[in-house]
């Protein structure tokens, strides 16, 4: 039987010799390819000039991710979340030189889809019967894993994962794991969109973002990740300065940019929270 979260989970903080730095890791993996969208860097050269003080905010840059994997008619009627989802994955896989429909996928958000939602939350206070059945069904949050999976034709295992402020860690660890206990390559896509209306005053989400990776098994030339539990009172690492705007915006963005950064540069120590109780220490090797 696959390993589960919970079983990683469960077996890190239980092991007294796991608790120095220096411990074998639990998993590792190597990254093959990397997406990455928000407006001003609509993917990973762009974001990684950026965070290497390389290069600024492209003028020039779309104001919406193209997800060019989506059939023209889907992409019109596409909500954002799924827009961002499937651009950023496509990235991925296209930079890690793998099919889509080859691939099992990890997608990962802190609120979903924030836009949706509000529209909810109003018709439902106001025109109850007049709910939209098709907003209904985007709503939901595994809507982007699923028009991922059906433009891509991908016949593997899908999931959706979220944990709060600590998805990103979650959605990651979900992925690495599953890569290392099936022997597979694995896509894993973490995002958040803008919010509006009253929930903007709970999220302060102003900008959307994402980021995809195609995690392998095993070692390699490829950068590398190692990932290891560590206690819960570990210092959470925090992002460079040069996305500060970005980073504020969203605890999701945060942790994925500070991740992101070691990737930029020549790869660091990092330590990411995976659920309320659980902190992942990584190194990243590039």
């Amino acid at each position: 039987m696959p390993a589960s979260l919970v079983d990683i989970a469960e077996c890190g903080p239980r092991n007294e010799q796991a608790s120095g730095r220096d411990r074998s890791p639990l998993l590792a993996v190597g990254i093959a390819g990397i997406g990455t969208w928000t407006r001003g860097a609509p993917d990973w050269p762009s974001l990684r000039a950026l965070l290497r003080g390389e290069a600024g905010w492209r003028e020039d840059a779309p104001a919406r991710p193209a997800a060019g994997i989506l059939p023209s008619g889907e992409r019109r009627r596409a909500p954002d979340s799924v827009l961002l989802a499937a651009e950023i994955a496509g990235q991925a896989c296209a930079a890690a030189g793998r099919e889509p429909s080859s691939l099992p996928c990890v997608f990962a958000s802190t609120h979903g889809e924030l836009a949706i939602t509000d529209y909810m939350c109003a018709t439902l206070a106001t025109a109850p019967h007049e709910l939209s059945p098709t907003k209904f069904h985007n709503s939901v949050h595994n809507a982007p894993a699923g028009y991922w999976t059906i433009a891509a034709q991908c016949t593997a295992g899908s999931s959706a994962v979220t944990g709060y402020h600590a998805s990103f860690g979650a959605g990651l660890l979900e992925a690495a794991a599953l890569a290392v206990a099936d022997d597979t390559p694995v896509l894993f896509a973490a995002y958040d969109i803008a919010s509006s209306g009253p929930l903007a005053e709970m999220t302060r989400t102003t900008r959307a973002f994402g980021v995809a990776l195609v995690l392998v098994p095993g070692d390699g030339a490829l950068p590398q990740l190692a990932i290891a539990a560590s206690s819960p009172g570990a210092s959470v690492t925090a992002a460079p300065g040069c996305v500060a705007d970005l980073a504020n915006d969203n605890p999701l963005d945060a942790h994925a940019l500070a991740f992101l950064n070691a990737l930029a540069g020549a790869g660091a120590r990092l330590t990411l929270p995976a659920a309320s109780g659980l902190m992942l220490d990584m190194e990243i090797r590039t």
